[in-house]
């Protein structure tokens, strides 16, 4: 015969087994829950707005991210060209920006801008460090309202009112600065 000890112990380790198996059934349960969770979240914040994988995030209106992923395709080039790939891009543009892209410019005025910062000093980067602002001015350009003197001519309806940076040896540069050079575009400034 066994002693009290012995059966009372082998009782209480089987349920201890027990309440064990119990415990880590509820533990998988309970992170399984938890990936389940984070999955949806992470699906809703996509949908509702969030940065998708090339860097974008079209309710905030911002790009953040390698400049890979500002031609929407991850090859390690942006349009085909591998010199920029690497640099960080922060791009910003306005509701107007997003109605003239929608309406394929085709019902003016906008009050459209967008700016975009290069950083290139990073490694595997071109070197260059570049801020650019760009506005709507219309399809009339130098001749437009809207044109600032001191800009320049780009995509057919669009004026770049600041382009300035450095180049790594080459100091700081500038190309354009436009006068006033806030971004609100509808500033009648001729006639």
């Amino acid at each position: 015969m066994l002693p009290f000890n012995l059966i009372y112990g082998k009782m209480r380790r089987k349920e201890s087994d027990r309440e064990m198996k119990k415990t880590e059934i509820k533990l998988v349960m309970a992170l399984a829950t938890v990936l389940v969770s984070s999955l949806t979240l992470s699906l809703v914040l996509a949908e509702s707005g969030g940065f998708d994988q090339f860097g974008y995030n079209y309710k905030a209106r911002i790009f953040v991210g390698k400049a890979d992923g500002v031609d929407r395709v991850l090859d390690g080039k942006v349009w085909g060209d591998p010199t920029y790939a690497n640099d960080l891009l922060v791009m910003k543009w306005n509701a107007e920006w997003d109605r003239g892209r929608k309406e394929d410019w085709s019902n003016p005025p906008y009050d459209a801008w967008c700016t975009n910062e290069w950083n290139g000093a990073v490694p595997g980067g071109s070197g260059k460090v570049w801020h650019f602002k760009i506005i709507w001015v219309g399809p009339e350009l130098e001749n437009s309202p809207y044109w600032r003197e001191g800009g320049y001519p780009i995509w057919g309806q669009f004026e770049v009112i600041m382009d300035q940076g450095t180049v790594i040896g080459g100091g700081h540069q500038w190309y354009a600065l436009a006068t006033p050079n806030g971004l609100h575009a509808l500033i009648k400034l001729k006639g």
